[in-house]
């Protein structure tokens, strides 16, 4: 499965919300060193009761919009 998120770093709080058929996300983390990216792996994975190790940015690394792909194979 294919997630479109759209994320928000350096936000007052994290939390995840569903705009259209995008998740908007807000960190804590600066996007800086990848802190961003992990911290949005770290909110995903409790949002959606998944592992860690199921869910990978599949592009959009350095954007705010970004394509997540979640393994549900494993």
């Amino acid at each position: 499965m294919i997630l479109n998120v759209r994320v928000s770093p350096r936000s007052s709080r994290n939390r995840v919300e569903k705009e259209g058929g995008k998740l908007k996300v807000h960190l804590t983390k600066p996007a800086c060193d990848g802190e961003a990216n992990r911290q949005l792996i770290d909110l995903l994975s409790g949002y959606l009761g998944l592992k860690r190790y199921r869910i990978r940015i599949k592009s959009g690394e350095r954007s705010r919009d970004k394509l997540v792909e979640i393994d549900e194979d494993r």
